[in-house]
């Protein structure tokens, strides 16, 4: 997950209506599901951090820090569970790129770390359903197609490892740098572009500033392109900065 700094709410009260506040998160957090990390044009929900439903944090509906986006999958995983903050890694109060690790097969699992952290690693991915098995389905002439989150990192992955390849081609061609950023900003999945190019800094450090709200965050050395713990949480939200 891609860590990121939301920012202090753009209005003095609360919003009235939740959906009101989604131009101003798509502005600050970018076109990204929040957990999932998929770029969206369009069918991005305004996501409560502690659930909206009846009866449930009413103080907190509108209120700006509740607030990050989710995809249809990752909403509906996450529906009305009940969230408990010291017990999740959340992008916005935790460095959660380190929270994860991702594979070319486009699981994502808990990080390698002590069994207390790996915990909240394997809570949070089962918060949002990332931690399921990918149900792919074949077209008329047998060929998979790339219908869950798992398949889609997975094509993802492949897709900068191509950049990858290019760029081994090309070091120095800064074309082929910006077109592998433009294409990252277009299909999302920050953490996959990340892991792939995990010895290049220059193009880490323009992934970082490619995606809205990633370096204000503060969870990366801005030479080394290194995880900064523990996280900043420069939101000073609360149960941040736990990894």
């Amino acid at each position: 997950m891609r860590p990121v700094k939301r920012g202090g709410p753009p209005r003095s009260a609360d919003f009235t209506s939740y959906r009101d506040a989604t131009p101003d998160l798509i502005s600050r957090l970018g076109p990204y599901c929040s957990y999932c990390e998929r770029q969206f044009d369009a069918l991005l929900a305004v996501e409560h951090v502690q659930p909206k439903a009846p009866g449930r944090y009413p103080e907190l509906i509108g209120r700006w820090d509740n607030f990050l986006l989710a995809c249809v999958n990752c909403n509906a995983s996450k529906g009305d569970k009940e969230v408990d903050l010291a017990e999740l890694f959340l992008p916005d109060r935790d460095n959660t790129f380190i929270a994860f690790t991702y594979l070319g097969d486009g699981t994502v699992k808990p990080m390698d770390a002590p069994a207390d952290r790996r915990d909240l690693a394997t809570q949070t991915l089962a918060l949002v359903g990332l931690d399921r098995q990918p149900q792919d389905r074949l077209d008329a002439n047998g060929e998979i197609v790339a219908l869950s989150r798992t398949a889609q990192r997975n094509k993802l992955w492949e897709y900068a490892l191509s950049a990858r390849s290019k760029l081994a081609r090309q070091p120095g061609n800064r074309i082929v740098r910006e077109f592998a950023i433009d294409v990252a900003k277009a299909r999302g999945f920050f953490s996959i572009w990340m892991t792939v190019f995990a010895n290049d800094r220059d193009m880490r450090n323009r992934l970082i500033d490619a995606f809205p709200s990633t370096r204000a965050s503060g969870c990366f050395d801005p030479v080394t392109t290194e995880p900064i713990t523990p996280a900043p949480n420069p939101d000073g939200l609360p149960h941040g900065s736990k990894i």
